[in-house]
């Protein structure tokens, strides 16, 4: 009776923090209910979603309407895919592309010419705010039928908590829902180029100087061992916080993360990795990591090239 008790209690506790059992279709053990109720995580709004069937694995205020910064890109990206344009058209960057809102950095210098393709990849890729502007720039209608058409499209896929009033996300009134953001990540995964582009390491793009320019991930966790990501997208400005979302394969299922203002740099890289290690425990799949992935987790971030892939995401030099 006493045991029968224990396990009615931390189911309760789970359920209450906003948890839902994490293994469909067998029965979830008190071990799997108590490690559930003790994932603690920073991002304040989270949502763990099984790709395939939908199920809720965990949930933290996937309600709340928020600020989005530069996750906005993926329904830039979608928008700018559904218009079949052509990829190799080349679109110079004008002083209208440049952020005077926010004073971001970019490497994209005004002036340059970069195919619509590219200005697509180094935006998904890197984050390219300049790039994302072009591109809806060069939009049949311009900027303005460009942003109707992504909130458009984002009442067609039921997001109906999200709204968006630029291409970059640079503007706080681009906001959204964990919820939504799940269902924007599960469209947006049905695009070849978004899966090729948001999740390659590096690219670089010929701009008229000596040498190509270099661009990395902002998210360094597409670059480890430990991770099979099918989607990825930073995001950060004040009002947002630092955010995630991303498509993964974990203990052998695929599942959509969103995690929504973090409030530290490396906060959401943190919550991300704990999230994996808690559905590997309760999967069974716990395994002890490779010497080469252990070695690479114990280097210091300057040893990754963090002063390359983070340099868009300081207080002054937002990365959407």
């Amino acid at each position: 009776m006493r045991s029968v008790f224990f396990a009615s209690v931390v189911l309760v506790t789970a359920l209450a923090a906003g948890v839902r059992p994490a293994i469909a279709g067998r029965v979830v053990s008190e071990t799997d209910e108590a490690l559930a109720a003790k994932l603690k995580l920073k991002s304040n709004a989270v949502l763990v979603l099984d790709q395939q069937s939908g199920e809720t694995l965990y949930g933290k205020n996937t309600q709340a309407v928020v600020p989005i910064a530069s996750i906005t890109k993926l329904m830039t990206a979608m928008v700018v895919l559904d218009a079949n344009l052509d990829p190799e058209e080349k679109i110079v960057i004008v002083q209208d592309d440049v952020d005077w809102l926010r004073g971001s950095h970019s490497r994209l210098r005004v002036g340059a010419s970069l195919t619509r393709d590219e200005l697509l990849r180094v935006a998904l890729m890197a984050s390219e705010n300049r790039a994302a502007s072009a591109l809806a720039r060069a939009y049949p209608g311009g900027l303005e039928s460009f942003v109707r058409a992504m909130n458009l499209k984002a009442q067609l896929l039921g997001m109906n908590g999200s709204r968006f009033a630029d291409a970059t996300g640079l503007s706080s009134a681009n906001v959204s829902t964990a919820g939504d953001l799940a269902t924007l990540v599960r469209f947006a995964y049905r695009y070849a180029k978004i899966r090729q582009y948001s999740t390659s390491t590096a690219y670089a793009v010929s701009l008229g100087g000596r040498r190509p320019v270099a661009f990395r991930n902002t998210n360094r966790l597409v670059g480890s061992g430990a991770w099979d990501i099918g989607l990825s997208k930073t995001g950060f400005i004040n009002e947002a916080g630092r955010c995630l979302v991303m498509q993964a394969t974990l203990a052998g299922r695929m599942v959509i993360i969103v995690l929504l203002d973090s409030w530290g740099k490396y906060t959401r890289i943190g919550d991300a990795n704990r999230i994996r290690k808690w559905l590997e425990v309760v999967s069974g799949h716990a395994h002890s990591p490779s010497k080469a992935v252990a070695a690479k987790a114990r280097r210091p971030l300057s040893s990754i090239g963090s002063s390359t892939v983070f340099h868009t995401e300081s207080r002054r030099d937002p990365e959407s």
